[in-house]
């Protein structure tokens, strides 16, 4: 039986700098927990230090592999000054350290300094749904939908640069900036298209930039990811991803760092 994000969520535990999930297998990226969820775990451990100020950036990098069960992140305010709060949450196992996240959690200030990007357009006309196969897709998969807009799919050896998804969360919600996360970090390696058989790729590091705060009123479907791979050499991988809620306004930025293994 699967276990909703939101079911997910409830189930946290949560004390003033710690907070503790434990995962189910449905929620395994291999042989580690889903990355997107290992960041809202320590988001979850962060909000117990700072509950009210907005999330605006997440910086990721992920040491280990996170197994399946319980998993624990411990979180410590770094600095605290007027407007920004900057939050530092290890996932640990014992002694190890298995990811460390860094939250900056800043309130409005007045500026005239305004830009809003604009969504550019997709044709969907020819959008290809895809359908969780077991053993060919990671486990969290199946708590998505997806259509695929643009670009070639993993492991089809057609390269593509650049990939435009529609996504989608199978959830109850109400839409919570851990839902963002879980979205932005949905996309596989986009370098993954130039392989014509399957192999794994994880992700090293992940800076995630909030561009909107209320996102509680958006749907859970018909958000968009648009990924662009910006380099790749000796099997490390870039690539950006701007994020798309469901209203076409542009909620977050994605930058990763990534391994291919083929």
């Amino acid at each position: 039986m699967l276990t909703s994000f939101s079911q997910l969520m409830r189930r946290t535990e949560r004390e003033r700098g710690e907070a503790r999930l434990d995962v189910p297998s449905d929620w395994m990226q291999g042989r580690s927990v889903f990355g997107g969820l290992q960041v809202v775990v320590a988001l979850e451990a962060m909000r117990t230090c700072v509950p009210s100020a907005n999330l605006r950036t997440l910086q990721a990098t992920f040491v280990a592999p996170v197994p399946e069960g319980v998993v624990r992140a411990r979180a410590q305010v770094l600095r605290q000054g007027k407007s920004a709060t900057h939050v530092e949450a290890r996932l640990v196992d014992g002694s190890d350290t298995l990811a460390i996240v860094i939250g900056v959690f800043g309130h409005a200030r007045p500026s005239k300094a305004l830009r809003v990007p604009a969504q550019p357009h997709v044709d969907a006309e020819h959008a290809l749904e895809l359908t969780f196969v077991p053993d060919l897709f990671p486990s969290f998969a199946q708590h998505f939908r997806a259509r695929w807009l643009r670009g070639s799919l993993p492991f089809s050896g057609r390269p593509a640069h650049e990939q435009v998804i529609e996504v989608g969360m199978k959830d109850e919600g109400p839409t919570s900036a851990g839902h963002v996360v879980a979205i932005a970090d949905f996309i596989a390696p986009v370098a993954l298209s130039y392989l014509d058989v399957p192999a794994p790729g994880s992700t090293l590091t992940w800076m995630l930039e909030f561009l909107c705060q209320d996102v509680h009123h958006l749907p859970l479907d018909g958000w968009r990811v648009d990924a662009e791979l910006t380099a790749a050499r000796d099997g490390y991988t870039n690539q950006s991803v701007t994020v798309w809620g469901p209203d076409g306004t542009a909620v977050a930025l994605s930058r990763q760092t990534m391994l291919v293994f083929g």
